[in-house]
């Protein structure tokens, strides 16, 4: 018979062991910080293309399925060849959704960035009749006393002086460069600015490349890699564990897809609304802030203020007027995406009070920047959903209740009866 104690000292020696690894670890990862974050960026350098792949495989997976499916049901009443059929769905959705890919990024290049350029252009040419709109403005404001006048408007010409020798020297190149698909310095000066230097306009045009091509192969090998990922889970995890393990990552895919191309859809819906009534109204820059109002409503909570503000001061610079309808404008259509468009098309994908959500928004923001705010809501669902599922574990182990209100004016729980005591 084995002696207990053996174990004992074994069981106890090796928890030891790990317990300095993982110090040891902890510490190491503390003191080359730098050198590992080095380590980190230079990893997703090289595997951009492979994340560009599996980002549009993620948001085209539904116009793949729907190709396919639509396929499936036209052809599985007049062929019986399951082999050919499948083969075919296949097809279908890789063709639907290249095609939708290409209808989305031409459309973007042949109608709506040229109009931007159009109204970035018309907007730094007039801006010395918006200069002076400003100035008079302020003068007018500051009328009866000429102290105050004399410093803003100092303040005003200073900063005039720094826009109109960056734009001059900067933005209006930069942007001609790109309109020329000759000339790729401009492209590189954005790209750059953008990705940090990371890479350049080449390595950019490379990676989206490369990124297309694993696009395709995500898409038709996904159920397959579904089903490998499903067997290695099962094949190292008590089938207890696994079970919970598979229904996580069905709860994970369910909540970033339904957040994520809810999202999208949302916003697109948002940007052609904003044009329509900006349109109606006749007020200026129209397309550009429909733009850059669809893109900011991404993020969630910041996104309307983030759009907002910029595109006042562009209605500002024609109108002071129409910069109030145009505020009024947006209050009311962002009441309706709030109230009435996103509850119908997110619904409670999250679960998560807006308190947690401006959390996460923060928090991943900060860290990640741009794309964290745009993930940072399902990914803090996902997160509290584990620790819900943990916390309701332990809490059944102590037979204790996991319902929240049972503890809103809980000064204790009695050790020896277990009654929850809320008052002495």
């Amino acid at each position: 018979m084995r002696d207990q104690r053996f174990d004992r000292y074994i069981y106890t020696g090796v928890t030891a062991i790990l317990v300095i690894l993982a110090a040891t670890l902890v510490i190491f990862g503390f003191l080359e910080r730098a050198s590992i974050a080095a380590a980190g960026r230079k990893i997703l350098a090289v595997l951009a293309p492979v994340i560009y792949g599996a980002v549009l495989a993620f948001l085209l997976c539904p116009v793949y399925n729907l190709g396919g499916a639509c396929t499936g049901h036209f052809l599985g009443r007049r062929i019986k060849n399951r082999r050919l059929i499948r083969a075919t769905e296949r097809i279908m959705g890789t063709v639907l959704s290249i095609v939708f890919l290409w209808a989305v990024i031409s459309s973007l290049l042949q109608l709506v960035i040229p109009q931007i350029y159009t109204s970035i252009v018309g907007i730094v040419n007039m801006m010395p009749v918006y200069i002076q709109n400003i100035q008079s403005w302020i003068e007018d404001i500051f009328a009866n006393n000429q102290n105050l006048e004399q410093m803003a408007l100092s303040y005003y010409q200073q900063a005039v002086t720094n826009f109109q020798s960056w734009a001059g020297e900067n933005l209006i190149p930069s942007l001609q460069n790109f309109q020329n698909p000759e000339s790729w310095r401009g492209l590189e000066k954005i790209v750059g600015g953008v990705s940090s230097g990371v890479v350049g306009a080449y390595n950019l045009a490379k990676n989206l490349l490369i990124g297309l091509i694993v696009m395709i192969y995500l898409l038709n090998i996904k159920d397959t890699l579904t089903a490998q990922s499903k067997k290695i889970i099962y094949a190292f995890l008590p089938l207890r564990y696994a079970n919970a393990t598979v229904d996580e990552f069905r709860y994970i895919h369910k909540v970033f897809s339904g957040f994520i191309i809810g999202k999208l859809i949302d916003s697109l819906i948002i940007g052609v609304l904003c044009f329509v009534l900006m349109s109606i109204c006749k007020m200026p820059f129209e397309l550009l802030i429909s733009v850059i109002i669809g893109v900011t409503n991404i993020v969630p909570f910041f996104g309307p203020f983030i759009g907002a503000i910029p595109s006042a001061v562009l209605v500002f610079l024609i109108s002071p007027l129409q910069c109030v309808y145009f505020i009024l404008l947006i209050l009311a259509l962002q009441q309706f995406d709030g109230n009435i468009l996103g509850p119908k098309i997110l619904g409670n994908s999250t679960g998560l009070s807006s308190f947690w959500v401006l959390f996460s928004i923060l928090l991943f923001g900060g860290l990640f920047g741009f794309g964290g705010m745009i993930v940072a809501v399902p990914l803090m669902a996902v997160i509290f959903d584990l620790f819900s599922k943990c916390q309701y574990h332990f809490l059944q182990k102590k037979k204790l209740s996991p319902d929240t209100r049972d503890y809103m004016e809980l000064l204790r729980i009695d050790e020896k009866t277990g009654n929850y005591i809320s008052h002495e």
